[in-house]
């Protein structure tokens, strides 16, 4: 099963990091503050979903591979942990977008480049206070298939999946 952070609202990540690089942001995401991280590996050792990896290498593109780095994301340095953020540089850039045109953000503007990706339309983000946004109805129609990762481990991750409906096979 694929397997990214969960968001949780209870990370066991968080309350061990030394130095405050993983931290819970106001709009419920798991930060992780790169530049700030010394590499001790104590949220991933606390981590129950094993989502977070540590960087062991110098990042080095030979030319021409450099040029299809994403300008929008830095390359983080060797010795850090690593972590999906739900491309957060996303998040930032359509919410200030949003406060220059003095206006809140739109349902659905905000893309993660995961749902941006899957053809299937499997992923779907948005704000978790709004019981009126898509992401929100889709979990409230399909709330007989929903659960959570490792739900008995209490860490109230925000990522809900959503079970295959069973069909049963015709004999012939």
């Amino acid at each position: 099963m694929p397997m990214l952070c969960q968001q949780c609202d209870h990370a066991p990540c968080e309350s061990v990091c030394p130095v405050y690089a993983s931290s819970h942001t106001d709009e419920g995401l798991n930060a992780q503050v790169y530049n700030r991280c010394i590499g001790t590996r104590y949220c991933n050792n606390n981590c129950p979903y094993k989502v977070r990896r540590f960087n062991w290498f110098k990042p080095e593109w030979p030319s021409p591979s450099h040029l299809q780095l994403n300008p929008n994301v830095t390359a983080r340095g060797a010795g850090v942990m690593e972590k999906c953020t739900f491309c957060i540089q996303r998040i930032r850039a359509v919410e200030m977008d949003a406060k220059a045109d003095r206006r809140a953000v739109r349902d659905g503007e905000i893309i993660p480049a995961c749902a941006q990706a899957c053809p299937s339309h499997a992923i779907t983000f948005g704000d978790m206070k709004d019981a009126n946004s898509a992401m929100m109805r889709r979990r409230k129609e399909n709330q007989p298939r929903a659960y959570r990762a490792l739900e008995a481990l209490n860490t109230q991750p925000a990522i809900v999946y959503l079970r295959d409906i069973f069909r049963g096979r015709e004999e012939a």
